[in-house]
């Protein structure tokens, strides 16, 4: 059973992840917390008596049910509705860098060129266009395996499908961001 030392040191230890997450599949960051800050909910209030072994996949699933609820409801109110906002572009401010934990993999920034880091940057921000553009399914299976470093079966359980259904997703993923890659003459 977890104490709530333990929940909490557990929700703060994810939150900025499954923010990632969530930021990739909506490309909302408003709708991106509500859905963590609801998953978080979720987890704290009906779970949070399990065993801290447990909670990772819990809330793994907990998170991808709340982001499936969040897309049928979106698909009901566009069904409805067609508010002018829906014809903006995505409100990129380049703030969000997908791929941070790769920029500072180099042991002295100052060692390395400037064009090498800008090169760098560029390449990482085509990565996380071509991420977005994966279907959903695939970019979920993408993150959790590669993002969230979760195994076959860890990832199936959170995604509520077989174990081969996540193996098919992840490579098509990068098949698809290979190809992407190369066609902008990225070598992956």
């Amino acid at each position: 059973m977890a104490t709530e030392r333990e929940l909490d040191t557990f929700l703060r230890g994810v939150e900025k992840r499954a923010f990632k997450r969530s930021f990739y599949h909506v490309r909302n960051e408003e709708s991106a917390l509500d859905i963590v800050q609801d998953s978080m909910m979720k987890l704290a209030e009906h779970y949070g008596h399990k065993a801290p072994e447990e909670l990772p996949m819990l809330f793994q699933r907990i998170l991808s049910n709340t982001t499936l609820d969040w897309f049928r409801r979106q698909k009901t109110r566009n069904a409805l509705f067609s508010p002018l906002g829906d014809f903006d572009g995505p409100e990129g401010d380049g703030e969000f860098d997908v791929l941070e934990a790769l920029l500072g993999r180099s042991d002295d920034p100052q060692q390395e060129s400037s064009q090498n880091q800008a090169e760098r940057a560029q390449t990482l921000r085509v990565i996380e266009q071509e991420i977005q553009n994966l279907p959903g399914r695939q970019r979920e299976a993408f993150l959790m395996r590669y993002w969230e470093e979760l195994d076959v079966a860890e990832t199936a359980s959170a995604m509520g499908c077989s174990q081969g259904s996540v193996k098919t997703h992840c490579s098509r993923a990068v098949s698809a961001l290979a190809k992407a890659l190369r066609l902008k003459g990225i070598d992956p």
